[in-house]
C-alpha cells in the first residue's frame, strides 16, 4: 500500500474540483493512504516581488517535510513520464516504504529552494494547467497507477 502526501498550495474553489478530488480519493482508498495537505497561498498584486512570495510559500512546504520523504515536485520542467512509466515509478519509490510526497505550487510556481529539499522532479504535460486542475489529474495518474499494478481494465 503506498503512502501518499500531496502539498498543495491553496484550496479548491470550485464544486466540480472537490467532487472529482472525492471520487478519486475514494478510488484510491483499497490502494493506498493519501493526505491532501492544503497550504495558505499567499495573494500578490501586479508589482509585487513574486520571487518573495515563492520564496516564502517554499518556507511553509519546507516545514511540511520530513528527512525521510521521497518528495516529488510538479513543475513544468520536470521529468515527462507515460502513465505506464510513471506507475513503474511510483511502484519503485513505493516500494522503499517510504511516505511519496508531492508538491504542487501555487500559480505563480515553486521556489528554486525546493530543488534542495527534492528527491525528483516531474511534470503532468508539457501543457500548462492551473494548480487545481494539475492536482486532480495527479490523483486520477496515481489512481491509474495503482489500476496498472493491480491489473485493473482501468488504463487501456
Amino acid at each position: 500500500m503506498f503512502k501518499i502526501r500531496i502539498i498543495a498550495l491553496g484550496k479548491f474553489k470550485e464544486k466540480a474540483f472537490l467532487e472529482l478530488e472525492r471520487e478519486y480519493l475514494k478510488r484510491l482508498s483499497p490502494f493506498a493512504k493519501i493526505k491532501v495537505v492544503e497550504l495558505l497561498e499567499i495573494g500578490y498584486r501586479k508589482n509585487d516581488n513574486l520571487d518573495k512570495i515563492r520564496e516564502k510559500e517554499a518556507e511553509s512546504i519546507i516545514k511540511q517535510l520530513s528527512k525521510d520523504d521521497v518528495v516529488i515536485l510538479l513543475e513544468e520542467k520536470g521529468t515527462l513520464r507515460s502513465s505506464k512509466d510513471f506507475s513503474n515509478f511510483l511502484s519503485r519509490l513505493g516500494s522503499t516504504g517510504r511516505e511519496l510526497v508531492f508538491v504542487i505550487g501555487s500559480g505563480i510556481g515553486l521556489h528554486p529552494i525546493l530543488k534542495q529539499h527534492s528527491n525528483y522532479s516531474i511534470s503532468l504535460s508539457p501543457l500548462t494547467f492551473t494548480h487545481n486542475f494539475a492536482r486532480v489529474l495527479l490523483e486520477e495518474q496515481i489512481y491509474r497507477t495503482c489500476a496498472i499494478l493491480a491489473g485493473k481494465e482501468y488504463h487501456k
